[in-house]
């Protein structure tokens, strides 16, 4: 029982705080209290006793964003420090045949799009799935990293862990869940091995006696907001290859985010492809279907469930539904109407069957390019917030059909001074640093947008660290983004240096990277006297070609050879001093 001064206490915090917030707090205190009883606590696996000369655990790491790496990297770290001789390996090219001669292994893996294995970790999870290799010598832990704002949370760790058990393999710790700031959880799951390590050099697991932690489900809470947008501008010129939108949202509060966050935009369908969809089964828009305790419109399902750019998993649930065993998957771009339309309706085949299949629409993240402290009026009666975007109209083709992204898509035919809903995605791993520490950004498209922020944000704020900016786009005169700006920084003195590759202007493609290269003697002496490097565009090729281009820097300019180099490189991720934000 708690005294009355404790309970009043205890009322008092739970009157005032949101509902995800309550159940963040009901599952810290269940952690807690299972830790404070740990010696106490069993699970139905037995443990596999290990001498402390056998305790090598290996850490494999499955990303598509590099955050998985990041807390696999630190993790091998910590262990070195604590005299562990543990090893770390991307999951990619990894032979589970090598799992014959491991004791411990511990995964990192973040998930993808509707609950998908990142894609370097796809062969590694088929072939172990395939396996008839028993692995009941194995001791095993997973640390799942993913965004709560998405239909299956953290699914791709789930599914690695629930596959080690089938195949036997002992886990000694719950899977543990992470949302977007997994930094603190990566902590204290650290924290809960080296708990076991401590006992097992003790000496003192004894038989049918593990480390029992509960799963743990760590949500970071997301801050809603309404917002209109106000204004809306393409920023390429006429005769350009891309549609690129700033776009500026007003709120009537102050939004709270940081240089280097990213916006949430949850987009819904358009009617054209609703009414598709409705014709194909012959179907009333406003017939009425209930879903999962939820009764809403067929229109209003198909206007939130998502119908473009299916996963494998929902396209092949589909298949089977309608019987078709001969459709070519196209990987993250097939729509649902490419199914039907491909394919005779089925008098059986109603359209609540293919509902209950969909997911929600996941949200989509878009770097910010506004500074909290350039961009926001504190005096502003109306407008308190603002927070602005660099969004490219995403345009692909799939066989004779022109297609475009759905968010991308949403946001540009978003009407003005219509109120919709984001939220703001919280990036502690893309963060300026001190204010006179020099930095170097390198973006390309719009991974200009974080830079754009980085800039107004040390402008704004008086910061005195020298700044150099590399750009890249297709042509000067049509790709040029935020030029004015740009120029402006140069002639104030806030850009120290600028360089620009805008590949189509003449007949050898220029990128970001050859830029670099011809700057490789700087570069190398800024990152020497302590400067912080950041990447933002898509991870492919762009960013794997940036680094790749770093690494021969560090290698010519450093006179080391080339695993030498990726160190240097990965010494410098590992100190928060080569920061990427790709896609």
């Amino acid at each position: 029982m708690l005294s009355e001064s404790k309970l009043s206490v205890l009322q008092e915090f739970v009157q005032n705080v949101s509902h995800e917030e309550l159940i963040w707090t009901k599952g810290y205190l269940a952690g807690f209290s299972d830790r404070q009883n740990v010696s106490q606590n069993t699970i139905e696996n037995k443990p596999n006793s290990l001498p402390v000369k056998t305790l090598k655990p290996l850490i494999l790491y499955g990303t598509e964003t590099g955050n998985a790496k990041k807390v696999a990297t630190g993790l091998l770290t910590s262990f070195k420090k604590s005299k562990i001789k543990a090893k770390v390996a991307d999951v990619f090219g990894y032979d589970i045949k090598k799992l014959a001669k491991e004791d411990f292994v511990l995964f990192v893996i973040s998930t993808q799009g509707e609950g998908e294995l990142p894609q370097n970790a796809k062969a590694f999870y088929d072939k172990l799935n395939s396996s008839k290799e028993n692995f009941s010598h194995l001791n095993y832990a997973v640390f799942a990293l993913g965004d709560s704002s998405y239909p299956l949370f953290c699914e791709a760790g789930n599914l690695i862990d629930t596959l080690f058990e089938k195949k036997q393999a002992q886990r000694i710790l719950s899977l543990v869940k992470s949302d977007v700031d997994f930094v603190p959880v990566a902590k204290k799951w650290e924290q809960d091995l080296q708990f076991v390590f401590q006992k097992w050099q003790n000496n003192s697991v004894v038989e049918n006696e593990i480390l029992s932690v509960p799963s743990t489900a760590v949500s970071s809470v997301k801050k809603n907001y309404k917002g209109k947008i106000f204004h809306k501008v393409i920023l390429n010129d006429r005769g350009s290859n891309k549609e690129t939108y700033h776009i500026e949202i007003a709120t009537n509060e102050r939004v709270a985010y940081q240089s280097g966050d990213a916006l949430g935009v949850i987009a819904k369908n358009s009617d054209t492809d609703i009414d598709k969809i409705l014709t194909y089964f012959q179907e009333d828009a406003n017939r009425f279907l209930t879903l999962k305790g939820e009764n809403k419109t067929l229109y209003d399902w198909l206007k939130i469930r998502n119908i473009k750019g299916l996963s494998k998993n929902s396209i092949t649930k589909i298949l089977k539904l309608i019987n078709v065993d001969n459709f070519e998957i196209q990987s993250d771009k097939t729509d649902l109407i490419d199914i039907l339309t491909q394919n005779p309706a089925f008098s059986s085949l109603k359209i609540d069957s293919i509902l209950e299949i969909l997911l929600p629409i996941a949200p989509r993240l878009y770097s910010i390019s506004s500074s909290s402290e350039a961009h926001q009026d504190d005096d502003d009666d109306i407008n308190k917030g603002e927070v602005h975007l660099t969004v490219t109209l995403d345009k692909f083709k799939v066989e004779n059909d022109f297609k475009t992204g759905l968010t991308s898509q949403f946001l540009a035919d978003f009407p003005l001074e219509t109120e919709f809903d984001f939220y703001i995605h919280s990036n502690s791993n893309f963060r300026l640093p001190t204010e006179n520490t020099p930095i170097i950004m390198i973006g390309a498209g719009t991974g200009i947008a974080p830079f754009r922020s980085f800039l107004a944000q040390r402008d704004a704020t008086g910061s005195e660290g020298e700044n150099w900016l590399f750009f890249g786009e297709q042509h000067f005169t049509l790709d040029f983004y935020y030029q004015t700006e740009i120029q402006e920084w140069i002639a104030t003195g806030l850009l120290t240096k600028f360089d620009a590759a805008f590949s189509r202007d003449q007949s050898e493609k220029i990128y970001v990277q050859h830029r670099l290269k011809q700057n490789a003697k700087e570069v190398n002496q800024w990152l020497e006297e302590g400067a912080v490097l950041y990447v933002c565009g898509q991870k492919n090729p762009m960013s794997q070609d940036v680094e790749n281009t770093l690494i021969q820097i560090i290698s010519e300019q450093r006179n080391v050879d080339t695993q030498t180099a990726k160190q240097i490189l990965q010494d410098l991720e590992e100190q928060g001093k080569y920061q990427k934000d790709v896609y």
